[in-house]
């Protein structure tokens, strides 16, 4: 192999580890398309447990979710965001960001009016909390409700049942993650760490506005896990059914 094309891969590999995401400002967007450099990279992304999405603006280096050597259990999550303490939060976080996720992968209208007002914590913690309030009904006819989808409904519904309500904005400014609205600001932290959101008035009523670089991500990787399609139909069907309601 050419010693030029490996150092070009390198660099475009190393950039990419660096900043997550290139785009095509960046000087190694163009070197990327090379043949033999894209060859280059991709197996260097497969030997290490990555993989690339490329998008027609973006390329986006992602972690596989198992066999990296950048792979991130829960203990390394712990170690890098602070704000999640237990498995419990993690569960609730996760919850947090699938329920999130699942209500901006709508039509390209719905996409549009997203990204222009964004979504606030507060509304989010109503999607949230009427989210969990539909599977602790659920729970209380069906028991094994989630196990074989491996998700703890019982320990998720729980925990979030007796968290602090927010009266006011304590659970922002101080990052009191043991508050709902709390937990809300430290979920939403991981995306704006990754650059896939931005957050607008952080000292106010704060809402998310997402990146296109989130879009691509649902686009080009979410919709390939099932896991991520459960989530999103376990959201849509407590949204019809609000609808519903609402008409009779």
């Amino acid at each position: 192999m050419n010693a030029e094309i490996i150092k070009k891969a390198s660099a475009v590999y190393f950039s990419l580890l660096k900043e997550k995401v290139i785009d095509e400002t960046s000087e190694f967007f163009q070197d990327y398309f090379e043949p033999e450099v894209r060859q280059t990279v991709l197996l260097m992304a497969d030997e290490s447990g990555t993989y690339i999405i490329e998008s027609p603006k973006r390329i986006h280096l992602v972690v596989q979710p198992t066999g990296s050597v950048f792979a991130t259990n829960f203990t390394h999550m712990r170690e890098k965001h602070k704000q999640v303490e237990t498995k419990k939060h993690f569960h609730l976080i996760s919850v947090v960001l699938m329920a999130f996720l699942a209500s901006i992968d709508r039509n390209q209208a719905a996409r549009v009016r997203t990204k222009r007002e964004g979504i606030s914590y507060y509304s989010l913690e109503r999607q949230v909390n009427d989210l969990i309030m539909n599977w602790d009904s659920i729970l209380k006819t069906n028991a094994d409700f989630g196990v074989e989808e491996r998700i703890d409904m019982k320990d998720v519904v729980t925990t979030w049942k007796y968290m602090e309500v927010d009266k006011d904005d304590f659970g922002v400014k101080k990052a009191n993650k043991r508050t709902r609205i709390g937990l809300i600001a430290s979920s939403i932290k991981l995306l704006e760490n990754e650059g896939l959101v931005v957050v607008l008035d952080p000292d106010d009523i704060p809402k998310v506005i997402p990146k296109q670089e989130l879009f691509e991500r649902i686009e080009y990787l979410y919709h390939d896990y099932d896991r991520y399609e459960f989530m999103k139909k376990l959201v849509k069907q407590k949204e019809d059914e609000h609808a519903e309601d609402t008409q009779d």
